[in-house]
């Protein structure tokens, strides 16, 4: 990454990739230069940010830049180019659009440039789009408490995409850590509902009622993985018999992590819950991408890790 890039500790910082996309490229009239998006991509590639690589493959006729042409195109910036005008515009919304659909595979697109496109040039290009860099998998991760930031610290850069609930009017203010798209609402457990099949959960809010609140939402969508829970044994005991009482099924309430983490790291710092949450999420990621069940990290009887009894309660 580009030195003096990060935070106090050197690391590579949330923001940087964009700072280091914008800072020192381009030619003398401020428009990105033909080759900076070869940094860029190497940039976004390697704090994990979804991209899409964009080539003129084929050229027919007039047209503003020739066949091998690239631009870098992620969320919310891009740089290089492939002619600029119209052109550049629609190869862009395109490419924004595969990002948003979370596409994986490349695409090819016949433009003309006509005067539909405000193009006098009159020839025509084919375009090549490679999505690059896509999230290995979702985490709801809901709380933005101590825990809950060290947690996205941790994942920044790890191909992990973090939708992060709270319902606090300051909890989700920026300056952010990492890359987290933060979700305010008042109603926590309702948006359980629009979470994507598959989708991983962490629950760790302010209040264990919420807690509650939010974990039987999870469990009663199928489609979604077993949550994990912030908080002690006694904790879970008392969740797990008022769930069990509410009617949540038994296999899906002996499912629930709880402890989170890998077992056997006992630290009770906010770090510390955090790597091994985090090092548990990726294995769980990278365990469902290879078509491979995840083991149970609680025993059959749903009963918490005894381990680790990383609580978490004064941090979080």
């Amino acid at each position: 990454m580009t030195a003096g890039i990060g935070d106090e500790t050197g690391r590579a910082g949330a923001g940087d990739w964009r700072a280091a996309m914008t800072a020192g490229i381009g030619d003398e009239t401020g428009r990105a230069g033909a080759g900076d998006w070869r940094a860029a991509l190497a940039r976004l590639d390697a704090a994990a940010v979804p991209h899409v690589l964009v080539t003129v493959l084929e050229t027919h006729g007039s047209t503003p830049r020739e066949a091998g042409a690239k631009m870098v195109v992620a969320e919310d910036t891009q740089a290089g180019s492939i002619g600029g005008g119209q052109l550049e515009y629609a190869a862009s919304e395109t490419a924004r659009r595969l990002l948003a659909e979370g596409a994986a595979t490349p695409t090819t697109e016949k433009l003309m440039l006509g005067a539909d496109r405000e193009q006098c040039c009159g020839g025509a290009v084919t375009l090549l789009y490679e999505p690059m860099a896509q999230a290995i998998g979702t985490l709801a991760l809901f709380g933005a408490g101590h825990v809950g930031r060290a947690l996205v610290r941790t994942l920044d850069g790890s191909g992990v995409r973090v939708l992060w609930i709270d319902e606090r009017d300051d909890a989700l203010t920026p300056p952010l850590p990492g890359r987290a798209t933060p979700v305010h609402t008042y109603a926590p457990a309702a948006y359980v509902a629009e979470l994507p099949a598959g989708a991983q959960s962490l629950v760790m809010t302010h209040s264990h009622a919420r807690d509650y609140k939010v974990l039987a939402a999870l469990l009663a969508r199928p489609e979604l993985p077993a949550p994990g829970l912030i908080g002690s044994k006694t904790k879970w005991a008392r969740f797990r018999k008022q769930l069990l009482a509410d009617g949540l099924p038994e296999p899906r309430v002996a499912a629930v992590t709880c402890p989170i983490g890998l077992p056997g790291i006992p630290g009770k710092r906010p770090q510390e819950i955090a790597v091994a949450a985090a090092a548990d999420l990726l294995r769980r990621f990278h365990a469902a991408g290879d078509s491979a069940p995840a083991e149970d990290s609680v025993a059959e009887d749903g009963a918490a890790r005894p381990e680790a009894h990383r609580t978490g309660e004064a941090a979080k």
